[in-house]
């Protein structure tokens, strides 16, 4: 019984562990083929949480976005509720899923700028 709790406890620490800081301007792509779109992000991360804004080309204009570190793991909503994403961080490369009302899209991202 001891040692599953103990388990249990070192999982919980893992997923709220903050291992990399995504503040900086990003920018890649997002989608393949005829969806393809380039994207630009610029996040500010304290502590767990993400806060910033991303364009994309062609696109509608700057929206804001939010989300959350846990690990080397960026979670990402729109402001709107149109998108969400998650993306596994690498130093200064990150890619993933974004889910959209069209499905999921691959997203790869590198950091334009320094943190």
């Amino acid at each position: 019984m001891v040692l599953a709790a103990g388990c249990a406890r070192g999982d919980w620490i893992d997923r709220t562990l903050v291992t990399e800081n995504v503040t900086g301007a990003w920018s890649g792509g997002i989608g393949s083929g005829n969806t393809y779109r380039y994207v630009e992000l610029q996040l500010q991360q304290e502590g767990p949480r993400v806060k910033g804004t991303v364009k994309a080309f062609p696109g509608e204009g700057t929206v804001a976005i939010e989300g959350s570190v846990a690990g080397d793991v960026l979670t990402l909503k729109d402001a709107r509720g149109a998108w969400s994403g998650e993306l596994t961080v690498a130093g200064d490369d990150m890619s993933g899923k974004v889910l959209t009302s069209m499905g999921a899209r691959p997203i790869s991202l590198h950091r334009a700028s320094p943190r």
